[in-house]
């Protein structure tokens, strides 16, 4: 051990001694303009020929560089290249901030250069980085884009439909998936109906979606996860935006507290407010919607942010928000409410390399239903906090990160099933996170391997989960990718896999008793993930990205749907799948993705093709084990996304999006029967009282729903009036060929409901 100890120390010297030699280039690239960082684009210096690419702060890091005078260029998309002349001296860490200026002239080949060298020192396996621009490559509803539209094209992930709003990511349900903003959990980030979410499109910086084998840094998950990053408001004037059609109403408001300058401090605050009167703006516009049903969805979502940034980059942000939402069918009454606030800390010290990020929050989530078939209350809600502090150190190409989570939530859950058994649950839970990873960069590897230590206080256990990332650059224009890891999560939700739709989702935490007995192995939900694949680039414009991959559940909690007998002693010789109020499952995914991109001039294409199989097992003893399809097993999907621009300056915008997805597995209806109170036993009078009526039904998910078609369409002008006030005009129409998908049926009366119908809307937006 004294050896380790001293070997150890001489490196710690050694590598002390070299790094005092060398010197340090860092600091932040902005719009000159607007004072907003310019992310993911490269910083190089010229004499050497080695760059570094900006981060979703616009922050970049060059080190390990001998002391001299060096050229310091930056170009951008529709920029001026920059150049900077910088000092260095032995030692030193230089902070050199970079501002751009904007011009006409884009140089498209050179922002393409830039995102292939940053695509051969990133894994990104299984990772879509979403920005303002592929956010308006879509058609919009109503004329605002969605990150919820974009979301429901990318590889791996099925939405349940226009109506519903849930997220499935490779085999893994919405509660299997982490969605933060600004590092806060949200825990529903989607509205009932499916074409919109929380997140206001304008105030989204990027987002990373992750459809499996991600790395250490994320966990408390199984299955995916999204991470959305807003912006600060206009640092340089106040301005705006007013939109208007049929379907929403927004307004958004920013500017700065204390201007930005060039080498000098700024804050600044956004606003935003959005609503939804589909409710009623549907009877007046669209007619031909169910005239009993009709569109009875309506949501409102506020978010306010301040934000302040020091002179050398170190910032400051604090946030808040509420959304809601109310979906009235006559057979359904569901509504949910999410509030919360929270903050962000970017702290960059003078004579260090060392990177700190630090996040906060806390949010209240709350959940309510009722079916008019039964009348059975289902309520759930959430809350709790969450915070996070990771170090990043930046060695030349490499980095190594390392951190602590802390997330702390209680769940308090009621649900009546179709027997009438209630099922109630109220828990706290603690977990603490550690994680640390490493990214080694050679000629042509890239190699990140990682680690997670997780510690679930309220179950008294504790998960180590590795993970490993890596690719290999085999050509200037290949590269072949691996990953794979091990997760884990101390939450469940609440649903009906016998509904052909789901809008209640409840939480839940872990149990302590699973399939009725304590005597299990652990408690939580975990997961196996491997990833292989490969990026093809064709020429300057196109790509390619193909991966295969397998999701190995290897413990699912569910609530037990089958409950039939209260979890008492006097039933303890029953058996436990008719007693037990939380089972075990396994499962699995396994398929592959085919993604297809051309950024051509003005001419954007994109196609996604998604195989995916999932299972779910549940064995009832020793000798039977019941195999079925979740609800959300969609075995084919494919989009294709075209965008053109056209007319001067780029004035004309037509965008387009076709869908196709095989059937939803769903539980048939076998027939109907009186459902008596026989809680009174053998001596019950069944006479004199009126049965509910009971539905028989057929295996779990042995059915399928047809197939799922959906064409959208849009097209906007915009008007400029002055640089600072442009109006934008959208028309723009959803399911334009007016087919008929279902989205719920309705048993009792045994009647279907479409997802929506034809819905052209004409929508303006004003920029101020």
């Amino acid at each position: 051990m004294k050896k380790i100890l001293f070997a150890f120390t001489c490196f710690l010297l050694a590598y002390n001694s070299i790094t005092a030699q060398n010197a340090e280039i860092r600091g932040f690239v902005y719009d000159k303009k607007s004072g907003e960082p310019i992310i993911f684009t490269n910083v190089v210096v010229k004499e050497l020929m080695i760059g570094k690419s900006t981060d979703i702060n616009g922050f970049y890091t060059i080190n390990r560089i001998k002391p001299a005078t060096y050229t310091l260029m930056c170009w951008s998309i529709g920029y001026d290249t920059t150049k900077v002349i910088v000092e260095l001296t032995a030692g030193s860490i230089k902070n050199q901030n970079i501002y751009l200026k904007a011009k006409n002239l884009e140089l498209g080949e050179v922002q393409i250069k830039a995102d292939r060298q940053k695509a051969k020192e990133q894994i990104n396996i299984s990772t879509n980085v979403i920005t303002q621009k592929e956010l308006k490559q879509l058609p919009t509803f109503g004329g605002e884009p969605d990150l919820v539209q974009y979301l429901q094209v990318l590889p791996g992930v099925n939405f349940s439909g226009d109506q519903g709003g849930q997220l499935y990511i490779r085999g893994g349900p919405p509660v299997m998936n982490k969605v933060m903003m600004d590092g806060m959990i949200i825990y529903n980030p989607f509205h009932s109906i499916g074409l919109f979410s929380v997140f206001d499109a304008d105030l989204i910086r990027n987002a990373d979606v992750s459809a499996g084998g991600f790395n250490a840094q994320y966990g408390g998950r199984v299955s995916g996860v999204i991470d959305v990053n807003t912006r600060e408001g206009n640092k340089k004037e106040f301005s705006g935006k007013l939109s208007v059609n049929p379907i929403t109403a927004k307004v958004l408001l920013e500017g700065p507290l204390s201007k930005f300058s060039e080498g000098g401090s700024s804050s600044s605050v956004i606003f935003s407010y959005k609503t939804s009167y589909l409710n009623k703006s549907a009877p007046l516009f669209y007619p031909g919607a169910d005239p009993k049903y009709g569109l009875p969805y309506s949501f409102n979502d506020i978010y306010g942010k301040f934000s302040q940034i020091a002179e050398n980059g170190s910032r400051l942000n604090l946030f808040g928000f509420n959304f809601s939402d109310d979906a009235n069918f006559s057979t359904t009454k569901y509504n949910w409410n999410s509030l919360g606030f929270g903050g962000s800390i970017m702290v960059i010290p003078e004579a260090s390399s060392t990177v700190i990020n630090a996040t906060f929050g806390y949010s209240n989530y709350q959940m309510n239903q009722v079916e008019a078939a039964d009348n059975l209350p289902r309520q759930s809600s959430i809350n709790g906090f969450n915070g996070s502090i990771n170090f990043t150190n930046f060695i030349g190409k490499d980095d190594i990160k390392y951190g602590f989570d802390a997330v702390g939530f209680a769940t308090d859950f009621t649900y009546k099933n179709a027997v009438g058994r209630t099922l109630q649950a109220t828990d706290y839970n603690t977990e603490l996170h550690g994680f640390l990873k490493y990214k080694k960069v050679w000629n042509r590897l890239v190699v990140e391997p990682g680690l997670r230590a997780v510690y679930y206080a309220s179950l008294s256990e504790s998960s180590l989960e590795p993970r490993l990332g890596i690719k290999w650059n085999t050509t200037s224009f290949l590269r072949a990718k691996l990953a794979a890891g091990t997760y884990s999560q101390n939450l469940m939700s609440a649903v009906s896999d016998r509904d052909v739709v789901n809008l209640f989702y409840g939480f839940l935490s872990s149990p302590d008793k699973v399939n009725g007995t304590t005597s299990i192995d652990y408690k939580r939900q975990t997961a196996e993930h491997l990833v292989a694949g490969f990026e093809l680039d064709l020429g300057r414009y196109i790509e390619i990205n193909a991966e295969v991959f397998y999701k190995n559940f290897s413990q699912i909690t569910n609530i037990n749907r089958d409950k039939v007998y209260d979890d008492v002693p006097v039933n303890q010789n029953k058996p436990f799948y008719q007693r037990a109020d939380i089972i075990k499952e396994t499962g699995d995914a396994s398929g592959f993705d085919i993604r297809f991109k051309m950024d051509y001039k003005r001419l954007y294409v994109w196609a996604v093709y998604s195989l995916t199989y999932v299972n779910r097992v549940f064995d009832k003893n020793d000798s039977v084990s019941v195999k079925y399809f979740p609800n959300f097993d969609r075995r084919h999907n494919f989009n294709l996304v075209v965008s053109y621009e056209f007319g001067k300056n780029k004035s004309w915008h037509v965008n387009t999006r076709y869908n196709l997805g095989s059937g939803f597995p769903f539980t048939q209806t076998q027939g109907f029967y009186e459902q008596l109170d026989l809680n009174g036993g053998v001596s019950g009078n069944i006479n004199n009282q009126n049965g509910n009526l009971g539905i028989a039904y057929s295996e779990t998910n042995s059915g399928r729903l047809p197939y799922f078609h959906r064409v959208d369409f849009s097209v906007s002008k915009k008007i400029s009036f002055n640089p600072k006030n442009a109006l934008t005009i959208v028309a723009s129409a959803t399911n334009i060929l007016n087919r008929e998908n279902i989205f719920y049926f309705d048993r009792l009366n045994y009647k279907r409901i479409n997802q929506l119908p034809i819905m052209p809307t004409l929508g303006i937006n004003w920029n101020f």
